[in-house]
């Protein structure tokens, strides 16, 4: 088998380059399963793939994409047998590994997920990376103690992937949910779809002065974006409460105090999706398709596109130009 196959290949040779391109098998890098790609995703980290001084591509030329799902045409891990549906987010996929913007993908089979019964391939890739990641948050924040019945929870970066999925499956477990945007007046049928019960700006928009414990707002927090607000996140949340943080488009600095964790036993959570143990993934795919599956993914996307309209797509994540997750058609089930 050596068939050729379109992917989107970006390149350094004369000058920087992002376009659809012929491969052939023998252009994939090792691994046990080949799989025959039906839908990926556009996440953030893509989008910096995207751009020649991202710093997530180490060697060029490559192939970008941190998910994908589809059908294995062949495999030599007894795991996983050829018209099996699989997917697969985090390690080295779209970064370190070619990834999933091509018809055609050869990876470790220990970076794959059967599919749950519960969901089909094209909503595994409306969640993909973002979806987990919001998923993990919610698991962690339970481990804590969090509950429906205990007080609200807020989501930031609400108009993000992580931020839109946070909403959905909070709501979908019967959560209270307040989400904070830069553009929560225009972004508000949306949020509301989703199942937010309340919408409110920025965080920075309530900061009230030098305080380094401030009113009790809410119970928990996922938050998507970092910096100087997290500070006031973590002095408002409740005693006992937790903020589950998997993100730094805010900055990667906090200008927080100790306060908030020896007064109040706040705790703050590190999310990482990327090397979330093999393990463990099933099972939590399989809450993504039972108690926190959204009520309607089809809100989830902002649109859905082709292998040759990834570039302009690439930008738009990078720029906030989305409401959602873009998801790519490659070789639809």
């Amino acid at each position: 088998m050596n068939e050729s196959f379109n992917a989107l290949v970006v390149n350094k040779e004369d000058q920087f380059s992002v376009a659809v391109k012929k491969l052939s098998l023998n252009d994939l890098p090792e691994g046990e399963v080949v799989i025959r790609v039906a839908y990926s995703g556009v996440n953030y980290k893509d989008g910096l793939a995207g751009i020649p001084n991202g710093q997530i591509v180490k060697q060029y030329p490559f192939v970008p994409g941190i998910d994908l799902a589809g059908t294995v045409l062949a495999s030599s891990d007894p795991r996983f047998y050829k018209g099996q549906k699989v997917l697969a987010t985090g390690f080295g996929l779209g970064v370190s590994h070619y990834g999933g913007f091509s018809e055609l993908a050869r990876v470790p089979a220990n970076w794959l997920t059967p599919l749950p019964a519960g969901l089909t391939m094209k909503e595994a890739m409306i969640v993909g990376t973002a979806g987990f990641t919001a998923a993990i948050s919610i698991e962690q924040l339970e481990k804590q103690g969090v509950e429906p019945d205990k007080g609200e929870v807020l989501v930031t970066g609400a108009t993000g992937g992580v931020g839109g999925h946070a909403i959905a499956m909070l709501s979908a477990k019967g959560y209270s949910v307040i989400a904070s945007t830069g553009s929560h007046e225009q972004a508000a049928d949306y949020l509301t779809k989703l199942g937010a019960q309340e919408i409110i700006p920025r965080i920075e928009g309530l900061y009230d002065g030098n305080k380094p414990l401030q009113s009790a707002n809410w119970q928990a927090a996922i938050d998507p974006v970092g910096g100087p607000a997290l500070a006031i996140i973590l002095s408002k949340i409740a005693y006992g409460g937790s903020v589950a943080l998997s993100g730094l488009t805010g900055g990667i600095n906090i200008p927080a105090t100790v306060m908030p964790f020896i007064l109040r036993g706040v705790n703050l959570l590190g999310i990482d999706s990327v090397n979330y143990p093999a393990e463990k993934r099933p099972m939590l795919w399989e809450r993504i398709a039972t108690d926190l599956r959204p009520a309607a993914f089809d809100a989830l996307v902002d649109r859905e596109i082709e292998l040759k309209q990834l570039p302009e797509a690439l930008t738009d994540i990078l720029h906030a130009r989305t409401k959602g997750r873009i998801l790519v058609s490659i070789v639809p089930e």
